[in-house]
């Protein structure tokens, strides 16, 4: 098995991520639906804030062909179980075909999908989302003989078939902890508008061969129609300007049920150094920004807390590495997967963590990957000669700033003033998340999430500037 190294990063296995648990989040709703009879009302849309758009990044479009969206009240309930309520009717008859990559409009929503008031007042904690398959015929279809396509930068012509999980088609599950605040609620009479953000650069898996794999990758929340956004604009602590050239990566992130600071949303800047996450749900969130200019050097990462909705930052300072080599650290490892007893595949998320003391307390953080212009990558696991007996293996390495973070609690000033970075060493834990190949990011293996924060051979794992470090290899059992 060959390494996958930062170069081959955006088009060849390693995409941009922000798988939380799907499927994960057991347990059912504690409030049932209610038969009051006064209408409500939901409207639905779909937008895709990203980062792997050309001409920089692999792709010019994404589309997919949206037929249906439902929603449940139970957080457990089955594809064929009761009570699942049609949100888009009118969608089975006109499939809506969607540019992932499309410019949105000025409420930051790529289509609106319909709406319903077919919905009983009353908690939510289940989404599931339907594609039509690659043979249904789709009214000015973009994508030719397919449903689903991905276009590259290099060839914005021609269309190349996306190949769909069978989740696609049985429903993609959009679970309790991937909707904001848990659970989408609605009481009688009201009208409310539900988004559906659809991660396109996250879900989107090269294997390889010229085809290209849906691994979909959703969040959903209620949001208004105005004040929805997070915007701001980075730059060089030192200089004040824009970070000239390479790549800023930025992710709104919010802690998981394991106290770790997991990627929502990500983007990047523009040449000016601006951003803007929008449609945005309601909640408080971390802002996470790192940098590589064109020369190489890296900045290490700046994180704003406690950002809500309808928030301007201002401008966010990043800290540039200096001395003798200012270029990224890189970290290597393998990954291994088997039923127990056998080799088995599965598809690995993997997340880059530093330390933070956010609020009082010690949270691990999602540093976003710079240099490959995404926030966690994936990588999937196969056969080789350097797979250990009865396992698959695979060989990763991330790039990441050779500093510590700069923190600071959000401020309205317009200029956010983070506390500098503290000294080496610089330490780091690799986060590593097993879902189920083409199964809609289901998880797998028992557990399906394993870090490690040591070396191969047992030390601290701390990385220079420049240098490589390889990490303990991170194993999977029990996979599927």
């Amino acid at each position: 098995m060959r390494a996958i190294n930062s170069k081959e990063g955006v088009g060849f296995g390693l995409v941009l991520c922000m798988v939380l648990c799907f499927g994960g989040c057991g347990g059912s709703s504690s409030q049932s639906t209610s038969s009051n009879s006064m209408a409500t009302t939901v409207n639905l849309t779909v937008s895709d804030p990203h980062t792997c758009a050309g001409p920089s990044g692999p792709f010019s479009h994404i589309y997919v062909t949206i037929t249906d969206v439902e929603i449940h009240a139970s957080s457990s309930a089955g594809p064929n179980d009761p009570g699942w309520v049609d949100l888009t009717p009118n969608l089975k008859n006109n499939p809506q075909q969607v540019d992932l990559l499309a410019q949105a409009n000025n409420q930051c929503f790529l289509a609106s999908l319909g709406s319903t008031t077919q919905l009983q007042p009353g908690s939510y904690q289940q989404i599931r989302i339907f594609l039509a398959a690659n043979s249904v015929s789709v009214q000015s279809n973009r994508c030719g003989m397919t449903a689903n396509c991905v276009m590259l930068s290099a060839n914005p012509t021609t269309p190349l078939p996306l190949n769909l999980s069978s989740e696609s088609q049985t429903g993609i599950k959009i679970p309790s902890g991937q909707i904001a605040g848990g659970q989408f609620s609605i009481a009688a009479g009201q009208t409310k508008d539900l988004n559906i953000d659809f991660d396109a650069c996250a879900s989107i898996v090269s294997q390889g061969n010229g085809q290209y794999r849906l691994k979909p990758v959703l969040h959903a929340g209620e949001i208004a129609l105005t004040s929805t956004s997070i915007n701001g604009r980075v730059i060089d602590n030192v200089t004040g300007q824009a970070i000239n050239g390479g790549a800023t990566v930025i992710a709104l992130e919010q802690k998981d049920s394991g106290g770790v600071d997991r990627v929502v949303m990500e983007t990047v800047t523009d040449s000016n150094g601006s951003f803007v996450f929008c449609p945005v749900p309601a909640g408080s969130y971390d802002v996470v920004a790192a940098a590589v200019n064109g020369a190489g050097t890296a900045y290490g990462a700046t994180i704003i807390t406690d950002v809500q909705p309808g928030s301007a930052l201002g401008t966010v300072p990043l800290v540039a590495e200096t001395g003798a080599n200012t270029s990224p650290a890189s970290i290597t490892g393998q990954v291994t997967s088997s039923t127990g007893s056998a080799p088995t595949s599965v598809d690995i998320v993997l997340s880059a963590l530093q330390p933070a003391q956010i609020n009082g307390s010690q949270v691990m953080v999602t540093i976003p990957l710079a240099s490959q212009s995404m926030a966690t990558a994936i990588v999937t696991t196969a056969s080789g000669g350097s797979c250990s007996t009865n396992t698959e293996c695979v060989t990763y390495t991330l790039a990441v700033p050779a500093q510590n973070p700069s923190v600071g609690v959000f401020s309205t000033s317009g200029s956010q003033q983070p506390a500098p970075p503290a000294p080496a060493p610089v330490d780091y834990t690799i986060d590593a998340q097993a879902v189920v190949p083409g199964g809609g990011g289901l998880p797998d293996c028992s557990p399906s999430d394993v870090q490690t924060s040591s070396t191969s051979g047992g030390t601290p794992l701390s990385v220079t500037a420049g240098g490589t470090t390889t990490a303990s290899t991170l194993t999977f059992t029990g996979c599927q």
